[in-house]
């Protein structure tokens, strides 16, 4: 999987433009865990199929397991034929073709000697109706730089749709048309999703529109880096249902015909379809569409930290009992986090009694809330676990802007530090780094007692492979303070020694300081 580019599905009108001429189309698709608590004071926005108009599938009758006191019924062949045909057809009316006209920058082609301008670009994929006054939900990379947006229904019905809003960090976006009683697919439950469950895709691959595939649940909580933004929601679905180019925004259903995912990306070297598909799970997508109808942005509250996932090293070092937990790194002042009493080094276990393994984990369960929520973390600091309450905040909040700014890229430049002068650099060439140790000078503008100053960095180097830019100060090595500069280099050697002689060992974890006071965790290996 990790060998595999992913890329975006956005399908072009000519089918020559993209698979054809080897370029590989992204899709995206994406899981993330179940629905939380919804604060009581925000109204609800109806989406979903109306009271009354259900398109669930009732379970069938089957073979009874005997042992089971006739509790767990197993489907016959034909019986499990009856339900494929009935989710196809109740889902199918709901899942519609979208075809999406860019003008975009002309360009003048010089050809055969003359010259000729392109006009605007088409593309396609699919969308879901989650509601029958006519809101839809796709991919924002479906309709991203759109001057004119096209739906057909399954039933040929032809309708011009306008954005409502979108929402890169998902990658997904809603659009309306001027349409009544619509068909409207159920929402199911995100929390039910089970590894190895039937699901089924309904989409318009190839423009061959209202096609149904078939797989099971592959994976839960997925991350595969294809979403193009600082602060991107990665916590996909995955499965083995076939996906391919047109499929992006298309519906992923379970067995009762509830939506429980949007199709969004796939893992291919191909470009098509190669057993990889990702979906943006339902409870994240509902959380996402609500605030982009009712006004047009999502207003997503933040904890104002970076995070850091937790190796079976950071556990032991830390005192778990076990490899659980997301690291806490850079926990901002001002913000939500630090507020509420949030330090440096945390490891936040759980959120409102959802346990959290992985940092995409964190990130889609906090997306789950909005500002001003107040929302109970379970953290382990000290060698023992403490229940801390935060009150979420969003980024019209000043100190949010700002971070917000930073992790974009915009406020953020190098500081302005250069090594002591006249001091001899200590090269290490294994690390593709070089160090000195630190005058009075540095450490007063970085305010460190100890540690050693990041001379430089030589690019695709280890330390620059793991994040680390010149102009930082290293002030711990795998937890423990760092004093001089040969304390430094030995640590660095031995642990040189060690991945060189068991390579799968754990990698070095270094805990860095920036100009600005900001503290930052590194994994760094050869």
């Amino acid at each position: 999987m990790t060998d595999h580019r992913i890329q975006r599905l956005t399908w072009l009108a000519l089918l020559s433009v993209g698979l054809l001429s080897g370029i590989l189309l992204t899709i995206w698709l994406s899981p993330d865990a179940g629905p939380m608590p919804r604060p009581e004071h925000v109204d609800r926005v109806e989406i979903g199929a109306q009271p009354g108009v259900s398109t669930r599938i009732p379970v069938q009758p089957g073979i009874t397991d005997g042992d089971s006191g006739g509790d767990v019924r197993y489907l016959d062949v034909l019986s499990l034929n009856e339900v494929f045909k009935q989710v196809a057809s109740n889902v199918t009316p709901a899942v519609v073709f979208i075809q999406v006209i860019s003008d975009g920058p002309q360009e003048v082609i010089r050809r055969f000697g003359q010259q000729q301008r392109r006009g605007p670009t088409q593309s396609a994929g699919s969308g879901v109706v989650i509601s029958p006054d006519g809101y839809i939900v796709t991919n924002n990379h479906v309709v991203d730089d759109a001057s004119e947006i096209w739906v057909t229904l399954q039933d040929k019905r032809q309708f011009r749709a306008e954005v409502v809003g979108t929402d890169p960090t998902t990658d997904l976006a809603v659009i309306r048309v001027e349409g009544r009683d619509l068909p409207a697919v159920v929402l199911g439950n995100a929390d039910d999703v089970q590894v190895g469950e039937w699901v089924m895709a309904v989409g318009n691959p190839f423009r061959l529109t209202s096609t149904v595939t078939a797989g099971i649940v592959s994976a839960l909580g997925r991350s595969v880096n294809v979403i193009d933004d600082q602060l991107g929601i990665e916590s996909f679905i995955q499965t083995d249902a076939a996906i391919n180019p047109g499929n992006s925004g298309g519906a992923v259903v379970n067995m009762r015909g509830e939506l429980v995912g949007i199709a969004t990306a796939i893992a291919t070297e191909s470009g098509s379809y190669e057993g990889y598909g990702f979906a943006v799970p339902v409870d994240l997508m509902e959380r996402v569409v609500r605030d982009l109808i009712r006004y047009g942005e999502v207003r997503r509250g933040y904890l104002g930290v970076s995070i850091l996932p937790v190796t079976a090293a950071e556990a032991e070092r830390f005192g778990l009992p076990m490899v659980e937990g997301v690291l806490l790194q850079n926990v901002q002042r001002g913000l939500a986090g630090a507020e509420a009493g949030l330090r440096d080094g945390d490891i936040v276990l759980s959120v409102e009694g959802r346990s959290v393994f992985e940092p995409n984990e964190l990130q889609s369960v906090i997306a789950l809330y909005s500002p001003g929520d107040r929302i109970s973390l379970r953290i382990w600091r000290g060698g023992k676990e403490m229940m801390v309450p935060v009150v979420l905040k969003g980024r019209d909040d000043p100190a949010y802007d700002e971070w917000l700014s930073d992790l974009g890229g915009n406020a953020q430049q190098e500081a302005p530090v250069i090594p002591p002068p006249n001091v001899e650099i200590e090269d290490l060439p294994e690390w593709g780094a070089g160090l000195v140790g630190l005058d009075a000078r540095i450490r007063n503008q970085f305010g460190v007692a100890h540690g050693v100053f990041v001379a430089f960095v030589e690019n695709d180097g280890p330390f620059s492979l793991a994040g680390l830019s010149r102009g930082q100060v290293i002030t711990h090595i795998d937890g423990e303070q760092v004093f001089t500069l040969d304390d430094a280099v030995s640590r660095l050697d031995a642990a040189a020694e060690r991945l060189d002689t068991d390579p799968d060992s754990e990698p070095v974890l270094l805990q860095v300081r920036r100009a600005d006071g900001a503290v930052l965790f590194f994994e760094v290996t050869l």
